[in-house]
């Protein structure tokens, strides 16, 4: 079990419902969070840069990471694996900085169990027929890509239960607005202003 000070959020949704589009936005816009970029052994997508979007590499880097612990939690999806890198989690979370991790939900559970008290969010889409023109409307994925992603959303769409806040993605901003709203919220919680709440009382 990880120990930190800063505050830890976890956004999880099925492919194509518009989670890292979201989790970019409160980066650039909620002061002091900090994105955690995952290491995947997929190829990146047009216009992801490494090191931004994902940390890009091949298997035989990414098994050396496994054997030397290098990860919070890692992941198979889509005959792809993905990665949280410990060293740079445990340093955000030691300097007290609030970071948004974006992971599917299987490396979520995996994250709970070492940060038991991380805030867990899972992004809705607003029907499967709207997620479905989603995927297709990509156009970087063949049909039958298309339906092993509709199958996977199935699934994971079935492990809401296990998360804190759920969110509906029918429109970007009001999306924005609710994920917003839960970070702040949580910022305020009083077993993180206790000390600070303490502070102001001892100045009387």
């Amino acid at each position: 079990m990880l120990s930190h000070a800063g505050n830890v959020f976890v956004l999880s949704a099925p492919s194509g419902t518009g989670k890292s589009t979201l989790a970019r936005r409160l980066v650039q816009e909620v002061p002091d969070l900090n994105f955690s970029v995952s290491f995947t052994t997929r190829k990146p997508r047009p216009g992801e840069v490494h090191g931004q979007d994902y940390f890009f590499v091949d298997d035989a880097t990414f098994d050396a990471m496994v054997a030397q612990e290098g990860f919070v939690e890692w992941v198979q999806v889509y005959e792809r694996r993905y990665g949280t890198g410990k060293a740079w989690i445990l340093e955000q979370l030691a300097s007290g900085r609030d970071i948004l991790l974006d992971i599917e939900t299987q490396g979520a559970g995996q994250v709970h169990a070492a940060i038991p008290d991380a805030v867990m969010v899972f992004l809705l889409p607003p029907s499967s027929a709207e997620l479905s023109a989603r995927l297709r409307g990509r156009g970087d994925e063949c049909e039958e890509q298309v339906r092993i992603r509709l199958n996977y959303a199935k699934h994971e769409l079935s492990q809401f239960p296990g998360y804190d806040y759920l969110v509906v993605n029918d429109t970007v901003d009001l999306a924005y607005r609710r994920l917003e709203s839960i970070i702040l919220a949580t910022r305020c919680r009083r077993e993180r202003m206790g000390a600070a709440a303490q502070g102001i009382l001892d100045s009387f």
